[in-house]
């Protein structure tokens, strides 16, 4: 298929879902709205920091469909699939593309290990099922299956898997990967340290919970990297690494909306499990976020 040229700024947005379970539409309808005025090039409802894993599929879709309805067709929007199993995660990427999204983030859930052949298996059935874009998922630290570069590879031969988002901040391996499957699939990096490590060696930009936060900066830190305007960018990325510092010390997406919560959308507290943020961490955020212009 014809490839879309997805690239730049996807912000993974959060979920907000109050205290009877119900998707906040008003809230994610304002923060898409904020997020689009800031300049970023697509919107990925769904991800990790939407967390998924703790939502259900009435919630899954009402996400979705809040999204498309205050993108209206703006920017690309590539919705997260996440399954354990395949009939079900075929069956949500089949429903997600009837209702309009640009392209499928593909997810593996998993509780037993799964072998490589069954690693490829589930991500062709999904890309299968569709005929948008797929972006293939992978991310070491979380993942119990994770997508290994044979399994890339061999994926790399399904006509509309175009895209890998890539958290494992490996610059090696995703060398190794572009050596083996050239321009088939484009990458993108998450936030962490590596973005611009990632554009320098033929990266389109990056899918990640902080542009949420940091729009704005993320989208100018993109535009110096297209520019090759490479001291300034990595004078700009080493001042918005704070952002990520304190996220590694604190659960992504507790961290996400008590930053968000601070700028004045009120997303709420993580989904329990996952327990909300210390008053001594939310202060932490607060001086995070000041001291890159983003409160």
């Amino acid at each position: 298929m014809k490839d879309p040229g997805f690239h730049g700024v996807f912000p993974y947005l959060v979920s907000p879902v109050d205290g009877d379970g119900n998707i906040m539409g008003d809230v994610l309808t304002d923060l898409v709205a904020h997020l689009l005025e800031a300049g970023v090039h697509g919107l990925t409802p769904l991800g990790s920091t939407g967390e998924f894993a703790y939502l259900d599929w009435r919630q899954r879709r009402r996400i979705v469909e809040v999204v498309l309805a205050a993108n209206a067709g703006r920017v690309p929007v590539v919705a997260g699939v996440a399954a354990t199993t395949t009939p079900d995660a075929v069956r949500q990427a089949r429903i997600f593309e009837k209702m309009g999204v640009d392209g499928i983030l593909a997810i593996m859930e998993a509780y037993f290990p799964v072998a490589v052949s069954g690693v490829v298996d589930y991500f062709e059935a999904v890309a299968r099922a569709v005929a948008c874009p797929v972006v293939l998922y992978t991310n070491p630290g979380f993942q119990r299956s994770d997508l290994s570069i044979e399994a890339i590879e061999r994926l790399a031969a399904v006509p509309n898997i175009l895209y890998l988002k890539d958290a494992s901040a490996d610059t090696g391996r995703l060398l190794s990967l572009m050596n083996q499957v050239g321009d088939r699939i484009k990458i993108f990096s998450a936030s962490s340290h590596i973005p611009l490590s990632v554009m320098l060696i033929g990266g389109v930009g990056w899918m990640a919970g902080p542009a949420c936060l940091i729009p704005s900066q993320s989208v100018r830190l993109y535009e110096l990297a297209v520019k090759k305007h490479w001291s300034e960018a990595m004078a700009l990325q080493r001042r918005l690494w704070r952002i990520n510092q304190v996220f590694a010390k604190y659960s992504l997406a507790a961290c996400i909306k008590g930053g968000l919560e601070l700028q004045g959308f009120p997303v709420g507290g993580p989904l329990p499990p996952q327990l909300p943020l210390s008053p001594e961490a939310r202060e932490e955020i607060r001086g995070a976020l000041e001291s890159v212009g983003a409160l």
